[in-house]
């Protein structure tokens, strides 16, 4: 990982015509990858809603066993499923217009318990700034390092951890269902979104609803546990499937002078798998596809790939993409790289 500054960048990374950008769009639209796909998403979206309803019927059935962390474990990947369905509205893939995704992804946000609003905000930077330090969100974690001055800013307790970040990475992701659930209240409670009213009893409702089931059914101890599994593996999984995007890669600073194709490429990482992988990861391990082209309808990113890749080589921009497993050691060993200098420095200290 490296960051480029307008003062001085590599050769191969320094900017070049706006131009290649309009070329490979037209290379895009003459293949019709921009069109959208109603009855993809007309089934899809039926398919993951009757599952998730199909999921909480069965935890009614069930009553109160422990059997019900396999239930837990089932509405974690169906939560994610329809994540992915409000991710693709946010960015326009499922219809044109801005008012009926918009629905569709406040709707999806009020069935697992997200305010739509302050998502669409924070990944709205993110794809305006990838990896841009003080300018994507998604660089913004106090409890992790990704860059060398992340690095040497923490202090404390976040210091430790910054020092063994690989080792804690996935257990950290445990927490990230909570955390998108508390982000989403404080964003609603402080007004940050546009429909708050909206969106307040949406997140009431959910909450109300799920508490409701679920102390209802279940035995206090067993209601517990459930919460707990069922949110740490939903935020596990929504955190494995996002972090292989861009952790790990090219980092900028906000004076970079990199033009949108590169800066969207060198940034970004494909995980490469088979359509098993294309469902896991819900369409975002054509990361580079998705963020050239966002709007483009998740079943096409698959086509657009070759395209993209083979642009990159006539144009000589690195593309990056590799397996599932390969993509998370990559992740863990940068992140154990970027904590060297921390555990160096205080091992010299310890020193007599």
């Amino acid at each position: 990982m490296s960051t480029v500054k307008s003062s001085g960048p590599p050769s191969s990374l320094s900017p070049r015509h706006g131009s290649d950008y309009a070329e490979l769009s037209r290379i895009i639209k003459q293949a019709g990858l921009l069109r959208r796909r109603p009855v993809h998403y007309a089934v899809k979206g039926t398919i993951t809603l009757l599952v998730f309803a199909a999921t909480w019927v069965v935890f009614g059935l069930l009553g109160d066993t422990w059997w019900q962390l396999c239930t837990a474990a089932v509405l974690a990947v169906v939560y994610t499923q329809v994540s992915f369905l409000g991710h693709d509205a946010g960015h326009k893939q499922i219809f044109r217009g801005r008012r009926r995704n918009d629905a569709v992804g406040l709707a999806m946000g009020g069935l697992v318990g997200l305010s739509y609003g302050w998502w669409i905000s924070k990944h709205t930077k993110h794809h305006a700034n990838p990896n841009v330090e003080d300018a994507d969100p998604d660089l913004d974690i106090p409890a992790l390092a990704f860059t060398p001055r992340q690095s040497r800013a923490k202090q404390g307790f976040l210091r430790w951890m910054a020092k063994y970040q690989a080792f804690l990475f996935f257990p950290l992701l445990l927490l990230e269902g909570l955390n998108l659930h508390w982000s989403s209240i404080q964003a609603v409670w402080r007004g940050e979104v546009k429909a708050r009213t909206l969106e307040a009893v949406l997140l009431t409702a959910h909450i109300l609803a799920y508490l409701t089931a679920v102390f209802l059914v279940l035995s206090p101890a067993k209601a517990v546990v459930f919460i707990a599994v069922h949110q740490g593996l939903w935020g596990l999984y929504m955190g494995c499937a996002f972090a292989p995007n861009h952790k790990g890669m090219l980092t900028l600073s906000k004076d970079n002078t990199l033009d949108f194709l590169r800066k969207q490429v060198l940034t970004s990482h494909n995980v490469l798998g088979g359509r098993w992988v294309d469902f896991a990861l819900g369409g975002l391990n054509y990361q580079i596809e998705h963020h050239l082209f966002p709007s483009m309808p998740r079943p096409t990113l698959r086509r657009a790939q070759p395209l993209v890749q083979n642009f990159c080589t006539t144009h000589d921009i690195s593309y990056s993409h590799s397996g599932l497993i390969r993509s998370y050691r990559h992740i863990l060993s940068y992140l154990h790289a970027i904590g060297a200098p921390l555990r160096a420095h205080d091992a010299t200290a310890a020193r007599p």
